[in-house]
């Protein structure tokens, strides 16, 4: 993890715990479920909602022997009248984490689950939107899933791709990539006691499924009305270091559901450190530690990820942060004037280093599959190299100095050769075929000869290194910055080095996605923090004291915090809610008691 010592950081008294006790998520990867093609209904091997709530909404609706009125826009054959559930009414607006952006009341009664309701997907169960129809069918306690041109009846939940003009669209690949925010976005129409959902691709249709199921978790169902909603910030997500502290698959996976049901959309894996290499290895199978993911492993977390429209990104850190490798390759290691080694830190002048690294970015670029068309991102470090954290960098390590003048010039720097190595290192991720790269903000350098590729992104995440850069300097290059501010949104075990744990009590009331360093926006004019520049933000939990929390108590722990930041990235607005019932509302969406 990138930290420097901070002994100049001011104590700040560290918060009480924010989550009750962890209870077992519900959720499970879906299983392919039985069909029948005309009218057959899909059996639900689970409720993923608590079989108390989903029969709690149950008793509040019952049935009338009022005919079926169909609601406008509804699609399907005719079919002979039917009786119109009735329920309690639905009152108040949608009550989900994040907070829906737009909700226009209408009058009537709302929707709840309702015994005999469907689910109708008029495109069928080839569809790109299948796959959300039978996640909610499981998260509304095995409510059964019709395909193709279904009578849309009372009760009804309908499914469909559909522009802004309430128009379908031509159907798209599964996990079809989202360009922008517009292309996340969705409606949700509660009207005449049936349910629709829409949206441009099948990730906005994924979160119209998300809305429902909290909102059903929070109030039993949703109010009449309309919910148009998408998100401010492309890039929302959380960082595990499963490098210093190995964690399943199982529990990975598990957090996988849970930042897929706060609308969040990225999870980067730091797998590589001093303390550990976490991913099996074929092109270097010495360098992998005992405890690790296998690849099916990975992969089976990959096919999770993508079912919920969540972007994998892989980082191998370099030039530093690499001593599990090195542990293997010794002759690679960085040794100071003095000839004592520097553990973790590669010896960036010799070419086997760059083979070395080169190698597992090919393997690992492989193995982190993307969907057709989606972004292809890549992590690839930079920070803390020891060479470059000392006063007099030149006269610590002469070897690097001597490489640079040889490879740059009279006038070359050791900064200057570590921005050619990754550069370097760029390339053969591209060539891998990633094509958004990202590296930590103290693995730019000033006033170098050798220029930081213009296309790499910026992970800013402290200003307080040696020859801190100020994230104003990258947004003013022109630079996109994800913000990772170690003030807020750094979970680091055991609390060294001055950190405190993170409260998503002072996310909410206190951070934006401007705040990039300290606890200030960023001093730049507004138009540099639009989320163009400012694409996103990322949690990152970090294993530095790995044995300080178990797992269970880290997954406890990031609980709050990650609703508070699904909330600040969703929405640009000051939050409607104290947080006090923001808190509320969060434990009971999340289905933790």
């Amino acid at each position: 993890m990138p930290y420097p010592s901070r002994s100049g950081r001011p104590e700040r008294p560290k918060a009480a715990p924010e989550n009750a006790p962890p209870g077992e998520w519900p959720g499970r990867r879906p299983g392919k479920q039985p069909v029948r093609r005309s009218g057959g209904r899909s059996p639900v091997a689970r409720a993923a909602l608590p079989a108390a709530l989903v029969a709690a909404a149950l008793t509040l609706s019952a049935c009338s022997d009022a005919a079926d009125s169909r609601a406008p826009g509804a699609t399907g054959r005719g079919a002979s009248p039917l009786p119109t559930p009735t329920w309690q009414k639905v009152t108040g607006t949608p009550r989900t984490v994040p907070a829906v952006r737009d909700f226009r009341p209408a009058d009537g009664q709302g929707w709840r689950p309702s015994k005999g309701a469907r689910i109708v997907v008029p495109a069928g169960e080839k569809s790109s939107v299948a796959d959300e129809a039978r996640l909610l069918g499981q998260d509304l306690g095995g409510m059964p899933v019709v395909w193709g041109d279904e009578p849309v009846r009372p009760g009804d939940v309908e499914v469909k791709l559909a522009g802004t003009n309430g128009k379908g669209l031509p159907e798209r690949p599964n996990n079809a990539p989202t360009g922008d925010t517009a292309d996340e976005a969705y409606t949700v129409t509660a009207r005449g006691s049936r349910l629709t959902l829409a949206a441009p691709t099948d990730a906005g249709v994924f979160y119209a499924t998300r809305t429902v199921k909290q909102a059903v978790r929070a109030a039993g169902g949703l109010p009449e009305g309309t919910i148009e909603d998408r998100p401010d910030r492309a890039q929302r997500g959380m960082l595990l270091d499963n490098a210093r502290k190995p964690f399943t698959a199982s529990w990975i996976e598990d957090r996988v559901r849970e930042l897929g049901d706060l609308k969040l959309n990225q999870l980067q894996l730091h797998f590589s450190d001093d303390q550990g290499f976490r991913i099996e290895s074929e092109s270097h199978p010495e360098i992998v530690s005992k405890d690790h993911l296998s690849k099916d492993e990975v992969r089976r977390i990959l096919r999770l990820a993508h079912s919920r429209h969540i972007s994998v990104i892989p980082e191998i850190d370099s030039p530093g942060h690499l001593g599990a490798v090195l542990d293997h390759h010794p002759d690679l290691q960085l040794r100071n004037a003095g000839g004592t080694v520097l553990r973790g830190a590669i010896d960036i002048s010799k070419p086997a280093a760059g083979k070395l690294i080169d190698d597992l970015i090919g393997e690992y670029g492989k193995l982190f599959e993307v969907p057709k068309g989606a972004a292809a991102y890549w992590h690839l470090g930079g920070d803390e190299y020891q060479a470059l954290t000392v006063a007099n960098p030149a006269a610590s390590y002469p070897g690097l100095a001597q490489a640079a003048r040889k490879k740059y010039g009279a006038n070359g720097t050791i900064e200057d050769l570590a921005t050619g190595w990754l550069n370097d290192r760029q390339r053969a991720a591209e060539k891998a075929g990633r094509d958004r790269i990202e590296a930590w903000n103290d693995g730019f350098f000033k006033d170098t000869h050798v220029q930081a590729d213009k296309n790499r992104t910026v992970g800013y995440w402290t200003g307080k290194e040696i020859g801190a850069n100020d994230p104003a300097r990258f947004l003013r290059e022109g630079r996109k910055v994800v913000n990772l501010n170690d003030e807020y949104l750094y979970y680091v075990l055991g609390e060294p080095n001055q950190f405190t744990y993170p409260t998503g009590e002072r996310i909410f009331r206190e951070w934006t996605p401007a705040v990039l360093r300290h606890t200030s926006p960023v001093d730049v004019p507004a138009s540099m923090t639009t989320p163009d520049r400012i694409p996103g933000a990322r949690f990152a939990i970090w294993c530095d004291l790995a044995h300080a929390q178990t797992p269970q108590q880290i997954a406890q722990g990031i609980r709050m915090p990650l609703a508070a930041l699904s909330q600040k990235v969703w929405d640009p607005r000051k939050p409607a809610m104290s947080w006090t019932d923001f808190k509320e509302l969060a434990t009971k969406v999340s289905g933790k008691s």
